[in-house]
């Protein structure tokens, strides 16, 4: 039996597998304004910040963006995001494991809704989640502020929920709205979530056990 009573994940790198391709597109936009860097430093840089924030960071670092930099940044990941990315493995089996023990879910990103309709859409989990996505862009707060996960578990008045991540950001907020959090880390990079406080994992079919529910073992998909 399972002590929470609603799931929270994270969009980008826990639902769909988007984080190498939207980096990608970072490296080789800020290598056109003067900042050289490679796709893990990137992600070290960024995976769980907002777009502002990464121009911010990335204009302390010596990038010259121009003043129109969010809108073409964006457009290039959404094009690039467009021509293909995959569910994460293990999470249908996940979604359709907390359908059966009635334990709702939903998503809270920072990314834009037009961004997880793009991702979540050609994986077939937007319809899952349609009625319970949380955007940053909407809300007008973002991670590590607490209140975007607040607001969904608010949505849901829920008592106990627990938050699945992948970024210091995401697992600073789920700390600081005083729910447990679970940190996916499926390429062994989990120090930095666990000294944060995160449960570090690394393969969805974990969860199941983290979180006290059982039957996925049957219905997990493959590796």
């Amino acid at each position: 039996m399972t002590p929470h009573d609603l799931i929270i994940f994270d969009c980008d790198g826990v639902l769909v597998d988007s984080e190498p391709a939207s980096n990608q597109c970072l490296v080789d936009n800020l290598a056109r304004y003067g900042l050289e860097l490679d796709l893990a430093r990137s992600m070290e840089l960024f995976v769980g910040g907002t777009m502002a924030g990464v121009r911010d960071i990335a204009r302390d670092m010596g990038a010259n963006l121009p003043e129109e930099w969010l809108d073409e940044i964006r457009a290039e990941t959404h094009a690039r995001l467009a021509q293909g990315v995959e569910a994460v493995p293990g999470i249908n089996a996940l979604l359709d494991l907390a359908d059966r023990a009635d334990l709702p879910f939903c998503v809270a990103s920072n990314g834009s809704p037009k961004k997880m309709r793009i991702t979540l859409g050609q994986t077939g989990l937007w319809d899952r989640f349609e009625g319970a996505i949380f955007s940053a862009y909407e809300l007008g707060v973002s991670k590590p502020d607490p209140a975007l996960f607040q607001a969904a578990a608010r949505h849901f008045d829920a008592q106990a929920p627990v938050v699945i991540e992948d970024s210091r950001s995401g697992v600073l907020a789920a700390r600081r709205a005083g729910m447990r959090c679970l940190g996916y880390a499926p390429h062994g990079n989990g120090v930095a979530l666990a000294e944060l406080g995160a449960e570090v994992f690394a393969d969805m079919r974990a969860v199941p056990r983290l979180l006290g529910l059982s039957g996925l073992t049957e219905a997990a998909e493959p590796a």
